[in-house]
């Protein structure tokens, strides 16, 4: 009996042996990935839109994009400040998500309180563009998780601060009212009517911001490729925490959005690569054309919201911590019900991804016990999986891999442990909501070219996809 209890006991220790074996680790040199320092724009970005990229022609334009950061706040702001200013909007945001997400989207009057954007503008990363015609440059903030294009408009009733002249309509030759009742004003979901007979547009924001204005049309200039009849709104009542940017160009995959109605001239494609601010001073950039779809991208489809076309549903069927298929987390937990509710969104203006409640939970703990080697450390702000890693010139961490239909996306260790000090203090970039809603957030898209086809109801994954 003592023999067979022996050879059980050996046997376990073998399997035990085994599995630590197979678990797949990847290594993580901290002192390289720090937080973000204050940016500067050194010049006002005109002489670069001058510069023709040899990506472009009249199907294709690439446009360098800039982190909000470097227009939101003062640039003697310490990196830890930054750091906690962005998971401040980033909050902010996720609250106003899950509620746009929750709204049962019908017809309103334009009086009424419709929320139809997201917080502060919203969205982490900024180009510049010209507006009108001859076109007059600013910048703008890119949101993939709104639609509606508009910018701040003299004359202004109320308008906050932005870097650039307030853009003045009487000014371009290009500049066109959409009248009332038009099939063009009907598609707005609150749309309005003022004295003239012109169309009136509002967005109002989670936070409380809002933009007020005529909606119109205008040619849009990118770099030496101008796009003309773009319907956005000219704001006249602007307030909030938008700061700095002159406006915003929705990249929804909504009717109103830039993508879908410039989808005859770029086909219906755009793509982005965002850049590790810890990392490189190289801007990260957009795409929109033929030339944004990756070669190397791993697709899966998107799918439908038949309460909500804004934002980009994609299937998220599981996640693997070294190697392993994390159990209790399957694609149940990210289901998008007949009703609209749940589902998971890919999201460029969330830094930190959000995954349901029991999903976290068990991601979390797999992670913890495959990097039980690696000194705990204190909670920070919303993360509860977190290391002390001063003084560490590298470290092996357990794998993370994200498995949606069709599609498998390995994430390198910057992606999901990231610094939250300049101490040396590391934590897992993930967090639970209770929304059901979940959120696949800037942090973990960093380095992959992401591309969204509209065209073939897709969106990919090309690893190292910033070159």
């Amino acid at each position: 009996m003592a023999a067979v209890a022996g050879l059980f006991s050996a046997f376990l220790l073998l399997l035990s042996s085994l599995s630590a074996d197979s678990f797949q680790y990847q290594t993580l040199t901290p002192h390289s990935h720090t937080l973000p320092h204050p940016l500067q724009l050194t010049n006002s970005l005109d002489s670069q839109i001058q510069v023709s990229s040899t990506l472009e022609n009249q199907n294709t334009i690439s446009l360098d994009l800039h982190h909000l950061d470097a227009l939101s706040l003062p640039t003697n702001a310490t990196p830890e400040a930054l750091f906690r200013h962005r998971l401040f909007r980033d909050s902010i945001r996720v609250k106003t998500i899950a509620s746009l997400a929750a709204v049962n989207r019908t017809k309103a009057d334009f009086s009424s309180s419709v929320i139809s954007g997201l917080a502060q503008g919203s969205g982490e990363y900024f180009t510049r563009i010209g507006i009108g015609t001859p076109p007059r440059y600013a910048y703008m903030v890119l949101d993939t998780g709104s639609d509606v294009v508009w910018i701040q408009c003299s004359p202004c009733r109320r308008c906050y601060t932005q870097s650039d002249p307030i853009f003045d309509p009487t000014k371009s030759k290009s500049f066109g009212g959409v009248a009332c009742g038009s099939p063009l004003c009907n598609r707005l979901d609150s749309p309005g009517c003022n004295q003239r007979k012109k169309c009136m547009y509002q967005v109002s924001y989670g936070d409380g911001s809002f933009t007020v204005g005529e909606f119109s049309t205008e040619t849009l200039t990118f770099r030496k490729t101008k796009v003309n009849n773009i319907a956005f709104g000219c704001g006249h009542d602007n307030e909030g925490l938008f700061v700095g940017a002159a406006g915003l160009l929705g990249l929804g995959r909504g009717k109103l959005s830039f993508p879908n109605q410039a989808g005859r001239q770029f086909g219906s494609k755009f793509s982005y690569c965002l850049v590790d601010r810890s990392m490189s001073a190289k801007p990260s950039s957009l795409v929109f054309g033929n030339a944004a779809v990756s070669r190397v991208a791993r697709f899966t489809p998107l799918l439908n919201n038949p309460k909500l076309d804004t934002f980009y549903y994609v299937g998220l069927t599981g996640i693997s911590v070294g190697g392993v298929r994390v159990p209790g987390i399957s694609s149940s937990l990210f289901q998008l019900d007949n009703s609209g509710n749940g589902g998971v969104i890919i999201d460029s203006g969330t830094s930190v991804t959000r995954l349901t409640r029991p999903a976290y939970v068990a991601l979390r703990n797999a992670f913890l016990s495959g990097a039980s080697h690696l000194k705990r450390g204190p909670n920070f702000s919303l993360f509860d999986a977190c290391f002390d890693l001063s003084g560490k010139t590298e470290v092996k961490v357990p794998t993370v891999v994200m498995h949606f239909t069709g599609a498998d996306v390995s994430l390198p260790a910057s992606n999901y442990l990231i610094p939250v000090d300049s101490n040396g203090s590391f934590c897992l970039a993930f967090a639970g909501t209770t929304s059901g809603l979940s959120i696949i957030g800037n942090i973990q898209q960093q380095g992959f070219r992401v591309v969204y086809d509209l065209a073939g109801s897709r969106v990919g994954f090309a690893p190292k996809g910033c070159a």
